[in-house]
């Protein structure tokens, strides 16, 4: 007769059959799965040295090329801009180094620096938007025209332009006394930090940073920047915005002027303004601006060649 307690034996030996026989098992599979784990993580573990090997070998490489660039340099631009002045904007994550080396830069090409304005992180910064409109409305020399209704971007560079660059006939679009009050008035609101004795120039430069951060804000700081330097290179004979690796992305400066063909079309872009070669390039660009041509220039995939002349 089948009790329950038969049931009861019988489940107990069942499951006790069913856990030996997955011990056993795990034993005998565990000494080649474990061996086959080990045999693949040596050959990745390879792999990665291998790679950081040639990462640090490419490293070297760039490095080196640029030293040679740096060396080079001075006698590559030598003459591109003799007698000209240049303005020397930079963005609020612009590396002091790149900007410092840039002006050494334009010295060589026989270039005078006239003037160099910082914005500040307030100019870029959309909740200061309607503060920074109303500012340059209130700022606008006599008999200026700024763009209507424009973005805060647009209608600032069209300021600066009057204040800081000269006419197609190497005059000043502002007097001394109205370029002083308007630059003031921007650095005491906290929007622009500009050098003293700042005086008008035929060519300009915007020096921007490199990847953009990915704010919420960071599209419209990056609109901002691109139209300021679009509007700006209508106010004088050239204009070259530059930046560091990531700026020519779609979030970046660089990246929104040249996914606008209008844009893109009269202001010069160089990516790569960290290497001592981006900088070569951005006086050349500024050359062809003189010129009368523009083009996008650098090491990103949107460039269209590494500098003028090269395409």
């Amino acid at each position: 007769m089948i009790t329950m307690r038969y049931h009861v034996v019988s489940l107990a030996a069942a499951f006790l059959a069913l856990a030996v026989g997955v011990v056993l098992g795990s034993t005998a599979l565990s000494g080649p799965l474990l061996s086959g784990l080990a045999d693949d993580n040596g050959q990745l573990g390879q792999r990665v040295t291998r790679l950081e090997q040639e990462r640090n070998g490419l490293d070297a490489k760039l490095a080196e090329a640029d030293r040679f660039a740096g060396s080079i340099g001075p006698m590559a631009v030598r003459g591109q801009l003799t007698d000209r002045t240049v303005l020397v904007v930079s963005t609020s994550d612009a590396h002091t180094g790149d900007r410092e080396a840039l002006v050494d830069l334009l010295g060589s090409a026989g270039a005078l620096v006239t003037a160099q304005v910082e914005l500040t992180d307030a100019f870029t910064a959309p909740q200061q938007a309607d503060r920074l409109r109303d500012l340059v409305a209130r700022s606008q020399p006599a008999g200026a025209e700024l763009p209507a209704g424009a973005d805060p971007g647009t209608r600032a560079g069209a300021l600066i332009g009057t204040l800081l660059l000269l006419d197609g006939e190497n005059k000043a679009q502002a007097t001394d006394d109205e370029r002083a009050s308007a630059l003031s008035a921007l650095g005491s609101a906290g929007f622009v930090k500009v050098a003293e004795n700042a005086r008008p120039a035929q060519l300009a430069v915007v020096l921007g940073g490199g990847v953009v951060d990915d704010g919420d804000d960071s599209g419209d700081r990056a609109a901002t920047v691109a139209r300021f330097a679009t509007q700006l290179d209508r106010s004088g004979a050239g204009v070259v915005l530059a930046g560091r690796g990531g700026s020519a992305e779609g979030r970046g400066p660089i990246g929104v002027v040249r996914a606008d063909q209008a844009a893109a079309s009269v202001l010069s872009t160089v990516d790569n303004a960290d290497s001592a070669a981006g900088r070569v390039v951005t006086v050349l660009a500024l050359r062809e601006q003189v010129d009368g041509g523009s083009g996008r220039y650098g090491v990103a995939g949107n460039a269209q060649a590494p500098s003028p002349g090269t395409a």
